[in-house]
């Protein structure tokens, strides 16, 4: 496959771009700064740009059979929620114009999925994000809007807390409130995750949590 990956150069990112070299896939790396991506290799393109770019995001898109996006809000609480969602949207709007309907991304338990049940994590979650990362909040709920309320054949995978552990291969998915789902998740078992989204369908167009 050629995938796109968005955020690539990021700490998931730089091992989902890794995951996906190694598994043999086209890859296309999207980076505002592409010498932070530290690899290079003839199955590896990188296109330079801003998400606001709207050429080059559709550059990066066009003739890639799925999106990887691991962008995620920064929790510090001097940035303003908006660029995100906004680049999230020239996303959308660039895999709508080429044609590509696979999305594969990540979000947190602060937002919910229909399939979950109640759950502690859906009250505690977002009340601790209100307060500690506010803006972070909001940027994440208009990234997730947007592709959600879009047509695409989306899965995104809530996390709570990356580590930089060794990966174990062992992953839990499911929904909240019927399925044991943990919090810690090494970075490399997120990466295995979401190019394993690939070929998986089950979790087409929900979120699924996700740990260790």
């Amino acid at each position: 496959m050629r995938v796109t990956v968005f955020g690539a150069t990021g700490k998931v990112g730089r091992l989902i771009v890794d995951r996906l070299l190694a598994d043999g896939h086209q890859v296309v790396a999207f980076a505002r700064n592409p010498a932070k991506l530290h690899r290079v290799g003839p199955n590896l393109t990188v296109v330079a740009g801003e998400l606001s770019d709207t050429a080059a995001v559709t550059q990066a898109v066009t003739g890639s059979d799925a999106v990887i996006s691991a962008l995620g809000p920064s929790l510090k609480r001097s940035m303003p929620a908006g660029p995100l969602t906004a680049g999230t949207r020239t996303i959308v709007a660039a895999m709508d114009a080429a044609g590509v309907n696979r999305f594969i991304g990540l979000a947190t338990p602060s937002l919910a999925d229909p399939r979950d049940a109640r759950h502690w994590k859906h009250t505690v979650l977002p009340f601790m994000a209100r307060l500690a990362f506010p803006n972070a909040l909001i940027e994440l709920q208009g990234m997730t809007g947007t592709v959600t309320d879009s047509g695409l054949d989306y899965t995104i995978a809530r996390i709570t807390n990356p580590t930089d552990k060794p990966a174990t291969g062992r992953i839990r998915a499911g929904f909240l409130g019927h399925d044991t789902i943990g919090s810690a998740m090494s970075r490399a078992d997120i990466a295995a995750f979401l190019t394993g989204q690939l070929t998986d369908t089950r979790y087409s167009r929900s979120m699924p949590a996700i740990s260790n």
